[in-house]
């Protein structure tokens, strides 16, 4: 051989030698290793070697998909246990979001961090222990939302978790941290919850300004004038510094000797005395007991005049909203329209724009300006209606903004904390097809919702109720904006609050409010935490698919059920039956639309206020006709995606708008689904494939 051949081969094996070799492992695979790290996983017997995890008719348990990648887990409540082997998890290149919520699982925490691109980390209410590293977060810039909560976690909060960029929540309440609170600076901070450890120190100001109370309650340690109204140092008139003994007598605060040293003069256990610097007089000090004595005299009659404010504020507080006609209570169910009868509020006092708390006003959302509890009792309103959770009335505040007070009284099993993070979980959601909530305010006998007033009122009144100058507006262009925008909305909250077991839970017409330009809010969502459970079934239109009358259960496709539901109403003019608990009255849409496709009567079914007009397309009539129909599909196996609804829908519109044939743009590249708050805070980010969090919309 010569040797050139062999210096060739030579180095040809020197390549194959050190140049690694990368093997390909299907994301099945992967997920069938990470199912065998856990234990009683009965749960997942759908994973089965052999089957496609993404496989739309036989979708694996708790794995989300988005084109045929696998981009989240959500394995929340299933019992599950072990270790769970996050070498595997880091093998799937698409994963985005991972939820482990209410399992078994115990121990240190496992190295999530070795998924870098995780965007979602879910992990609340299991039987995690011990301390997390304080550079746990450093290589996971991409996450945006971290919940610990509910596990035995102990030690410092992990300084890299201040760190992280794009962080939008942290939730750590429940467990056993202690130290220093980080100083979070991020502006993209939406919610946070420290409550229940054992943290200690100054609230930083950058949480202290944004976040309330409740955020940081069951924290002794814990110190802010502006949020606990606790001081971390308290001042006397004589300008010392001082502070909290042990005993809790109020002692001044050591003196420097000469050295720079501090000392005390320490007296023998079970002795009250005044520590005293040397250097002070007998005299001197005589003075300063004198003066913190009259100090702490003014103090507790200040408290006791308190308390006795705070006592005449409940009972001035005993009825929040007082119908001046009692009869108008029993209002109609065309509810989102003004009924001309008049309200009293009465008077009272409160702090405006109160920071959380039984008897507050307390904002959430403070877009349409700040207002408190004595504008919304002084100004007059208007009864709108009763709706399924309770009546609606009009108001208008101080600064001119008119909002929309709804008495909820299905609400009263939740507690203030629990009820306040909701509450403020929904009040930084942002998308202009759903209705944020303004403010709350709490009492544990019933619950004022406040939100901003829609002109058009709801989809059920210009449907049903109107026959004037708004329901002639509401032609066939108008409607298929409105169905579209519908869905924009629902999708982004099956994006944003995955978590919940039914993202909307009531998606009617009645909770679909209109602007003055026919642009739809979605209204009532998030609340299926937050209702009694023994209330769902009448209150939630969620609990009336199929699906939940037959097994008592419900999911997100029970929001795509009311979608269809919701669409069918739009497209026939009927009202459905479907929306009544005894089913006596209106028209059974699915079961009518069902047959006449079925016979080839689609025409039949149109509303004909809008088949005559001779702008509109009735083939598009009939399209979204059979989407609204595969939405309400009884099965949920066999019921629509929302992502492929969305699809369809922008098909539809963009055919309308003088489009030459279907849509090609990705779901994701459509404006309405880039507009909530987690798409914002990274200006100039292109869109991706996937969603921003990862989350299939479905």
């Amino acid at each position: 051989m010569s040797f050139a051949i062999r210096t060739l081969v030579f180095f040809i094996c020197v390549f194959l030698i050190t140049t690694p070799v990368t093997i390909s492992v299907s994301d099945e695979e992967v997920l069938l290793r990470v199912k065998k790290s856990l234990k009683n996983a009965a749960a997942l017997a759908s994973w089965k070697a052999g089957t496609d995890p993404c496989d739309m008719k036989n979708q694996w348990a708790g794995v989300v998909c988005s084109n045929n990648i696998v981009t989240g887990l959500r394995l929340g409540g299933m019992g599950l246990s072990g270790e769970i082997d996050v070498q595997a998890l880091s093998q799937i290149p698409g994963l985005r979001t991972l939820s482990l919520i209410q399992n078994s699982f115990s121990g240190p925490i496992p190295e999530f961090n070795q998924i870098g691109a995780l965007k979602a980390l879910y992990i609340s209410r299991n039987q995690f222990s011990g301390d997390i590293p304080s550079d746990f977060f450093t290589k996971m810039g991409s996450m945006k939302k971290v919940w610990l909560s509910d596990n035995k976690f102990t030690g410092p909060i992990p300084s890299s978790l201040a760190g992280l960029p794009r962080i939008l929540e942290i939730h750590l309440e429940n467990n056993r941290f202690s130290g220093e609170i980080p100083e979070f600076k991020q502006k993209t901070l939406v919610s946070v919850d420290f409550s229940n450890n054992n943290l200690q120190g100054e609230i930083p100001a950058g949480l202290s300004s944004r976040f309330n109370s409740s955020s940081f309650k069951g924290n002794p340690g814990l110190c802010s004038i502006q949020v606990l109204g606790k001081p971390c140092q308290e001042m006397v008139s004589s300008g010392q510094m001082v502070g909290k003994s042990r005993n809790n007598k109020i002692s001044s605060a050591p003196a420097a000797t000469n050295d720079g040293r501090s000392s005390n003069n320490i007296s023998s256990p079970g002795k009250e005395t005044t520590a005293v610097a040397p250097d002070v007089d007998e005299g001197k000090a005589k003075n300063v007991s004198i003066g913190m004595m009259a100090a702490s005299g003014i103090i507790l009659a200040l408290m006791l005049t308190g308390i006795a404010i705070l006592k005449r504020r409940q009972e001035k507080l005993e009825m929040m909203m007082i119908p001046e006609d009692p009869s108008v209570m029993s209002g109609g169910e065309l509810s989102g329209r003004r009924s001309g009868s008049s309200v009293r509020i009465i008077s009272g006092s409160g702090r405006r724009g109160g920071r959380g708390g039984d008897g507050e006003l307390v904002m959430v959302n403070d877009e349409k300006g700040v207002f408190g509890l004595p504008d919304l009792m002084t100004a007059a309103a208007e009864v709108m209606g009763d709706g399924t959770m309770g009546s609606s009335y009009k108001a208008t505040m101080t600064n001119g903004t008119a909002v929309v007070v709804r008495r909820v009284k299905e609400m009263n099993g939740v507690g203030l904390e629990d009820f306040d993070l909701e509450l403020r979980r929904l009040g930084g959601l942002r998308h202009k097809n759903i209705l944020t909530p303004l403010a709350y305010y709490y009492r544990k006998e019933e619950k004022l919702l406040v939100y901003e007033f829609m002109p058009k009122g709801s989809l059920l009144y210009v449907l049903h109720g109107d026959r004037g100058t708004t329901h002639s507006e509401l032609n066939w262009q108008t409607r298929l904006n409105i169905v579209s925008g519908i869905a924009q909305g629902l999708g982004f909250l099956h994006e944003e609050l995955h978590p919940y077991q039914v993202p909307h839970g009531d998606l009617q017409s009645s909770n679909i409010l209109l602007t003055q330009d026919y642009e739809p809010r979605l209204s009532n969502y998030g609340y299926v935490s937050l209702i009694n459970t023994a209330n769902a079934a009448e209150s939630l239109m969620a609990f009336r698919s199929p699906e939940a009358l037959q097994f008592n259960q419900v999911s997100p496709k029970s929001d795509v059920y009311c979608l269809g539901i919701v669409i069918l109403e739009v497209v026939t003019g009927k009202f459905p039956s479907e929306y009544l608990n005894n089913g006596n009255g209106g028209t059974d849409v699915v079961q009518w639309v069902k047959s006449a496709i079925a016979d080839g009567r689609e025409d039949e079914v149109l509303d004909p206020e809008i088949a005559v007009d001779s702008r509109c397309s009735t083939e598009q009539m009939r399209r979204l006709l059979r989407v609204g129909e595969a939405c309400a599909e009884s099965n949920p196996d066999r019921r629509l995606d929302l992502r492929e609804a969305i699809r369809r829908i922008e098909e539809i519109v963009h055919a309308a708008d003088g489009g030459e044939g279907p849509d090609q743009r990705s779901t994701y590249d459509m404006p309405s689904l880039r507009d909530g708050y987690a798409h914002q805070v990274e200006e100039g980010r292109g869109v991706a494939a996937v969603s921003d969090d990862g989350k299939s919309l479905h």
